[in-house]
């Protein structure tokens, strides 16, 4: 499939074969603007996570320069971007030794990429690969800030210069970084602005001791979207890198990072059955099409698998997609409440919002771009998934 956006015609919402991915460019380019509204003023630099998207169209317009910087998390995403021109990338999970090659090819071809590591074994696989080849790879020490996942305590002196170490035979510090995942269990903005405090001062503390024991570790990266939208101060930092704040999603409305009139993506189903006395619309949209991601379950509202909207992508009230088959899906009022299931004939078009952005997208091939209110499908933007 060509990689880059392709004509339409007259397409329209009413037209396109459903179910497919939808994805309001007006929308995207407010939440894009908004996000580097906020880490200008406080003096740090985007470099987006490309994760959620994984569309060259996308990239184009989240990036500060055609070039970069940006995040990845594959390589497949890393080759693909590379391709396009985008030459500052970060890979952000750990990297495994099986995988170095793939980086060395991706640097000989001209891309400045960095790699993320947390342990003496990886940096030495590192720095054996940089002396082999000639090549200097850099390397992010990643920090565990919150206990979520990975990373090297922020107070761990002795294993962070032993990383340091081990890299310097060979290899080169590029620096620290984190993402502080707990976030997105956060319940209010209080909790929001405590770990974007968490963060920083996590990233900010492993530097210092690294600079304290003599190494260079010029940057500083910390991100997640919820993070970036909270933090009110980042003194020490570097860059920021956010995925999801480029599309949003219900996950990130349940935490209030944004407002559901914020979610750029949705996906475009058709009604296709009624079971009225067990309270069921059917649509064509199953797990197939919206993921099996219940992130808002845990939520004190839960959207089930999405929040059913109108053909314009307003909200139908009480309206959820309750249970998701692999190609159908099963829509009703939310739990406990008073509403009424309204009438949909067979054949009535539905957008539904999702839980997580990025695992929806990656139901897709391609994103179906709309501009605010307007049905048109001005432009298909490729999308592609892999390792």
């Amino acid at each position: 499939m060509n990689r880059y956006a392709t004509d339409v015609g007259s397409q329209t919402l009413k037209s396109v074969g459903t179910p497919c991915l939808i994805l309001d460019r007006d929308r995207m380019d407010r939440n894009v603007a908004r996000l580097r509204g906020r880490l200008d003023r406080l003096g740090v630099q985007l470099r987006p996570h490309l994760k959620t998207a994984k569309s060259v169209d996308a990239a184009r317009r989240v990036m500060t320069s055609p070039a970069g910087p940006a995040t990845v998390s594959t390589l497949k995403e890393a080759e693909q971007f590379a391709l396009a021109g985008v030459t500052d990338l970060t890979y952000a999970v750990g990297i495994s030794p099986d995988k170095i090659d793939r980086v060395l090819a991706l640097r000989a071809s001209g891309v400045d990429l960095s790699v993320t590591l947390d342990t003496v074994e990886q940096a030495r696989a590192v720095a054996e690969a940089s002396r082999r080849t000639g090549d200097i790879i850099p390397a992010l020490i990643e920090i565990d800030c919150d206990g979520h996942r990975s990373g090297v305590l922020p107070e761990d002196q002795a294993l962070l210069v032993d990383i340091a170490r081990a890299l310097e035979n060979g290899a080169s510090l590029r620096g620290v970084l984190t993402h502080a995942g707990a976030s997105y269990g956060a319940i209010d903005d209080e909790a929001l602005r405590a770990a974007a405090e968490g963060e920083r001062a996590a990233a900010v503390r492993a530097a210092t001791l690294l600079r304290e024991a003599g190494f260079v570790c010029p940057v500083v990266s910390v991100g997640s979207t919820p993070t970036a939208h909270f933090a009110q101060a980042l003194d020490g930092v570097t860059e920021m890198r956010a995925g999801v704040f480029v599309f949003f999603d219900l996950v990130m409305a349940g935490i209030g990072v944004c407002a559901i009139d914020d979610i750029a993506v949705s996906v475009l189903g058709t009604v296709i059955g009624h079971q009225p006395e067990k309270g069921w619309i059917l649509v064509d949209a199953g797990w197939m099409a919206m993921s099996r991601d219940r992130g808002t379950a845990k939520q004190a509202v839960d959207q089930g698998y999405g929040l059913v909207c109108d053909i314009d992508g307003r909200p139908l009230g009480d309206l959820i997609l309750s249970e998701a088959n692999q190609e159908h899906g099963i829509i009703t009022v939310r739990p406990g409440s008073t509403a009424s299931l309204p009438d949909l004939p067979i054949g009535t078009r539905l957008r539904i919002l999702p839980n997580h952005a990025c695992a929806t997208g990656a139901q897709h091939d391609s994103y179906h771009v709309v501009r605010g209110q307007s049905d048109s499908i001005e432009a298909v933007w490729p999308r592609f998934g892999g390792w």
